[in-house]
């Protein structure tokens, strides 16, 4: 569930974003889905008790690994460049189901001194597991990308890959083989405990840093807003610098397919602080801004955009509701991919004033 949720969250957004970047973020997210479909196999293998010895080939069980990592990242390639469609989804789903059944038998296959033996209803079962349970979590992961479905995406894709690799085990029985030769490097429980501990870090570290950047921002942390100091005499008696008049902006830039686009601000409702950049609200959806939140403040200070939080401006003609929450508010609009912005106790009031409550 760790690598389906960073998998999923790593790809969020990343159609509204620029080849180069989905094609990095992409990446990181095959390693995560397809290192943690390899990583729950051998957790598993690792509880398995034998009442002989038994041991692991190297270059099969890196095989494993490297085929999760690939067919993961052929899925998101097909999700994540061109149109997405529904047929695009379920070929996904499928694409990743097979994926782990194969990572499943490939690391199977790499026993040494232990054969594995399978029934034709334990295959079928296994398959039928996998591809339905896979495309269950990508169809709902991708009918709409909010953290709502990416939570629930990530629910089911860990069922995915538990249940098939247990229902496969269930009906599989082992049988000791007489070593003839050794077919390449062998690897034991505790050399390969090694490699899935390190793995584990590596996935635990990626889902920490991705919980941190989609969790939402707490309006409760919001500080009250500096007030600049009273003009001394001296300063005041200074004549202003000439200084160009800020012009009035009209448009704001967004990447879309490879290119910088523009919307018109009279239809943006809001715009989102994601890090160093900004996402734009319309009816239409959101798309990703180069600008930082600061910056966007500044360019739009003659617009009718207010600061009601520090990840948050809005539009206050595009509110469809307010709601007053002792302190702080919520503002509430009729968009498909941002429904509120929370209002920080600082900017309470202003905002109050413009919609005349």
């Amino acid at each position: 569930m760790m690598a389906g949720f960073t998998g999923l969250s790593l790809t969020q957004g990343l159609s509204k974003r620029s080849f180069l970047h989905r094609k990095i973020a992409i990446s990181f997210a095959a390693i995560a889905l397809g290192g943690g479909i390899w990583s729950m196999h051998f957790v598993a293998m690792l509880g398995m008790q034998m009442p002989f010895a038994f041991y692991y080939n190297a270059a099969v069980t890196l095989t494993s690994a490297l085929v999760a990592i690939l067919v993961v990242g052929l899925a998101l390639l097909l999700l994540h460049f061109g149109h997405r469609s529904r047929s695009k989804v379920l070929l996904a789903g499928l694409v990743v189901g097979l994926g782990i059944i194969a990572m499943h038998y490939i690391g199977m296959a790499a026993l040494e001194r232990c054969a594995a033996i399978y029934t034709p209803l334990g295959i079928g079962l296994s398959v039928l597991s996998s591809c339905m349970l896979s495309v269950a979590a990508f169809g709902i992961a991708y009918s709409k990308r909010n953290r709502r479905n990416i939570l629930l995406g990530t629910v089911v894709f860990g069922l995915a890959v538990f249940a098939v690799h247990f229902v496969a085990t269930a009906s599989t029985d082992f049988v000791q083989v007489v070593a003839e030769g050794q077919s390449g490097p062998m690897m034991s429980n505790e050399t390969l405990a090694i490699g899935v501990v390190l793995s584990s870090f590596a996935l635990c570290g990626a889902f920490l840093l991705s919980t941190a950047t989609f969790l939402p921002a707490e309006a409760a942390s919001e500080g009250p807003v500096p007030v600049a100091a009273a003009p001394t005499p001296a300063a005041a008696s200074e004549p202003e610098p000439d200084l160009p008049p800020t012009p009035v902006v009209t448009q704001i830039p967004y990447e879309f397919d490879g290119r910088t686009q523009f919307v018109d601000t009279a239809s943006v409702a809001a715009i989102r602080a994601e890090g160093h950049y900004t996402y734009v609200y319309t009816r239409t959806g959101q798309y990703f801004c180069v600008w930082s939140i600061a910056d966007a403040e500044k360019r739009l200070a003659k617009s009718n955009f207010v600061r009601v939080h520090r990840s948050y401006l809005i539009n206050p003609k595009l509110v469809v509701s307010f709601e007053r929450l002792k302190d702080t508010g919520v503002c509430y609009f009729n968009l498909p991919e941002l429904a509120k912005v929370p209002v920080s106790r600082s900017q309470l009031k202003p905002l109050r004033d413009i919609l005349g409550l």
